[in-house]
């Protein structure tokens, strides 16, 4: 009977952190490093949310502001927007990656080094409007155009 008891009140913790939103994992964090006088940078990572959600920014100490941005081809021009959110359908994994969806770093307050970590803090929405926060630490890798943390294409 205890372990009953246990295991239903592990059952409705987890059911209820779902419910909340609260529970959203991030993979792979990901940060490009910069080059000497650069003042931005992409950020990237998986993000899979238990529940409906939205990814509506973030912030780091290693930037003034932290954006969200989407990239998209129109009439063969690559072309950067700022989005208000980001979907997370409950359980798919978002991939926020290069060339499509991914944070903005702006005004980078020192250079970002390859095989550093910065800190940042995702905001994340649920369906009710309540926000919750994800703290993560992003590898500084490549800088170039597809560089991933271990300076893979």
């Amino acid at each position: 009977m205890k372990l009953l008891i246990i295991a239903l009140s592990n059952a409705i913790a987890l059911y209820c952190a779902a419910a909340s939103g609260a529970e959203v994992i991030v993979s792979n964090p990901w940060v490009r490093a910069t080059a000497p006088g650069q003042t931005i940078a992409g950020a990237y990572l998986k993000i899979t949310s238990a529940t409906t959600a939205y990814l509506i920014g973030g912030n780091s100490t290693a930037a003034k502001s932290v954006e969200l941005h989407a990239m998209s081809l129109e009439n063969n021009v690559m072309k950067m927007r700022p989005l208000a959110r980001l979907e997370l359908p409950a359980g798919v994994a978002v991939e926020l990656k290069p060339g499509s969806y991914h944070l903005m770093l702006i005004d980078i307050v020192h250079p970002l080094v390859k095989g550093d970590s910065v800190p940042l803090r995702l905001t994340v929405e649920d369906k009710g409007g309540r926000r919750h926060t994800v703290d993560v630490k992003a590898k500084v890798g490549e800088p170039g155009a597809m560089g991933g943390p271990h300076g893979t294409k």
